[in-house]
């Protein structure tokens, strides 16, 4: 059971079902009750967990040591949003932060290398600490503009800071890149120095959806 938990990255679960049972038996808990209550318990740890790594994250000393920020999880979990708020805190802290979605910073980059300006673009973009990256992958893009965006990785790695949201796992990359080769080089250059926040919780426009739906005539 313990190991199964651990290959499914479920640490709290593996810490509390044995007493949560016992309890359950107690007090005739039925199993929905039951695992209620472990995936509460697990949410509430991982939100905790994300927490006190964003707070880490506010000095803006990541930034000094050319690292990256990932931010991963399900379409409307919040990833945009909290990646802006730390981008807003790291340019009230004096830091030179621009900000694009992908489709857009890629388009950019299309067009650059159109008009053979490609290597000014990136170099105005070098110019930033800090690069923010918008729902890579939430949109298909074609071989060659992912081409331009790799180059863009390429460039920046370990010279400047990329803060990225996707809501893709690095396993479902190739999507992207198309490639298996260049898949793995990109994901190399962006997990080497990296911290890694994973929000997997249920979209939150969702929730605020169904909550707002009127209720079925009977």
């Amino acid at each position: 059971m313990t190991a199964y938990l651990r290959e499914l990255h479920l640490p709290t679960f593996r810490e509390c079902f044995e007493e949560l049972a016992r309890r359950a038996v107690q007090e005739t808990a039925s199993y929905e009750q039951y695992l209620l209550e472990l995936t509460e318990r697990e949410c509430q740890v991982r939100w905790a967990k994300v927490a006190r790594q964003v707070r880490t994250l506010l000095d803006g000393s990541f930034v000094d040591r050319r690292e990256n920020l990932l931010l991963f999880g399900k379409t409307g979990a919040g990833k945009t949003h909290l990646l802006s708020a730390i981008a807003q805190e790291l340019v009230r802290a004096g830091r030179k932060v621009i900000s694009s979605p992908c489709a857009l910073l890629v388009r950019e980059l299309l067009v650059a290398k159109r008009d053979l300006k490609l290597s000014r673009v990136l170099k105005r973009l070098a110019g930033f600490e800090v690069l923010v990256i918008d729902d890579i992958g939430y949109v298909q893009q074609s071989r060659e503009e992912m081409e331009v965006l790799f180059t863009l990785l390429a460039e920046r790695y370990e010279r400047g800071t990329v803060m990225l949201t996707s809501n893709l796992p690095f396993s479902k990359w190739e999507a992207i890149f198309k490639d298996p080769m260049t898949t793995a080089a990109a994901i190399d250059r962006m997990v080497h120095h990296s911290v890694i926040l994973e929000l997997n919780i249920a979209s939150y426009r969702l929730e605020a959806a169904k909550q707002s739906k009127p209720p079925e005539a009977a």
